[in-house]
């Protein structure tokens, strides 16, 4: 008898939970799409949830959208939303700050691209009630290997620290 409960309350909280998310109009990643990233949200921060998903592969020199999700906009005056980009990345089209309305979630697509292989870095920052939040989206253009040259293992020191020898260039 326990375990039909267990069932029927496990049951229950799944329908709940998907008909919370058909209500909030939530859909749930399919076919092809990847699933959209939480960033990080700090205490004292603008309370601005941000989500982003990367849509193809970055490669140097070739624009990629970024798909970037807004919610949490409670002040009556909306919020605001800039972009600017680090470490080689350009932003087409990005000019100033765009509103955030009240109440509503908000997407915008952004295309990104580096101007060499590596990493950049999308910032994005996001303002409500005069608090201001900052989120970094890395843009990796390169799955490189490391630079540096293979270790031939640990040496010690006559203190008995052990060290990691390189040759110096």
């Amino acid at each position: 008898m326990r375990a039909h409960r267990l069932a029927t309350i496990v049951l229950l909280t799944l329908g709940v939970g998907l008909s919370l998310q058909a209500c909030a109009g939530i859909k749930p990643a399919s076919g092809g799409s990847a699933a959209m990233v939480a960033a990080p949200m700090k205490p004292g921060g603008s309370g601005i949830a941000v989500q982003y998903r990367i849509d193809g592969e970055p490669q140097a020199g070739v624009a990629v959208p970024v798909v970037l999700r807004f919610e949490g906009i409670t002040a009556p005056a909306g919020g605001s939303v800039r972009f600017t980009g680090d470490g080689g990345l350009t932003i087409a089209g990005s000019s100033g700050s765009q509103a955030l309305p009240a109440g509503q979630v908000t997407t915008i697509t952004l295309q990104v691209a580096t101007d060499a292989d590596g990493i950049g870095y999308l910032n994005v920052f996001t303002t409500q009630n005069g608090a201001t939040s900052a989120t970094s989206i890395t843009v990796q253009t390169s799955k490189a290997p490391s630079a540096l040259p293979k270790a031939s293992g640990l040496k010690q020191t006559p203190e008995g620290d052990k060290i990691i020898t390189m040759p110096a260039k």
